[in-house]
């Protein structure tokens, strides 16, 4: 029992801090799962499941406070989806999909250390453009059993498209749409759950939903993202050189 309050704690933080920035938490989640040594066929429906949870209690608390632009999303999702679902069913070999988690998990330590919001926000893409990158964000973040927005926020706000605010209730409902497009993947494959599992969605909520009303509200949280950097590159590490 007190191992699996620890898993909840645990994930508890990390929906927190995620949800405080518009994102659902999978990549946090998959490396959580990774230190804990949960079964590679039970991580990436459990990660998608919390993502839907958490992705949706984000969006509605940054809709609510107004920083919801749709205009950029509909180029976005018309190739993300279909290309999400396709990534969810393509068979990837174990040692593979630890390697390519990995490196995902790295771009997520970078967009959190070191990626800061722009303030020069400029003109959105063509339709195209934005299409393009939704259909590999997509199919990557199939394959890996996320949502996408670890991927979706850097671009965003590295090519000043959006402001932090925007940028994160449009990776919400982004991450939403492609975790719920794979997670029909999953389900048409079939998966297993940890016992665990219940008790684990309840700390999720409970820090999804704290996490979104603050970061809605515009309070910052950076005096933790070196701790849930710190996460993520030990779970990398673990998948690089662990076999």
């Amino acid at each position: 029992m007190e191992e699996i309050i620890l898993y909840g704690l645990a994930f508890f933080i990390i929906a927190f801090l995620y949800a405080a920035v518009g994102h659902g938490g999978a990549s946090g989640y998959l490396a959580l799962m990774a230190i804990f040594n949960f079964g590679a066929t039970e991580i990436k429906p459990t990660a998608l499941i919390l993502n839907l949870m958490v992705s949706c209690l984000a969006f509605i608390s940054f809709y609510r406070a107004k920083h919801f632009r749709s205009s950029m999303l509909w180029p976005l999702i018309i190739t993300s989806i279909p290309f999400a679902y396709l990534g969810s069913i393509i068979p990837v070999s174990e040692s593979f999909y630890k390697k390519l988690l990995a490196i995902v998990l790295l771009i997520a330590v970078a967009r959190i250390l070191f990626l800061n919001k722009s303030n020069a926000i400029r003109p959105a893409p063509k339709w195209y453009w934005l299409s393009i990158a939704g259909a590999l964000i997509g199919l990557v973040s199939g394959m890996i059993g996320m949502g996408g927005g670890i991927l979706l926020s850097p671009l965003l706000l590295l090519m000043g498209w959006s402001t932090q605010q925007q940028t994160a209730a449009l990776s919400a409902v982004f991450i939403f749409l492609n975790s719920a497009a794979g997670m029909v993947g999953q389900i048409q494959k079939g998966f297993n759950l940890d016992q665990s599992i219940y008790i684990i969605i309840l700390f999720v909520l409970s820090g999804g939903w704290i996490g979104a009303y603050i970061g809605s509200k515009k309070l910052k949280a950076d005096q933790l993202k070196f701790i849930l950097a710190s996460v993520l590159i030990v779970a990398a590490t673990k998948l690089f050189f662990v076999n």
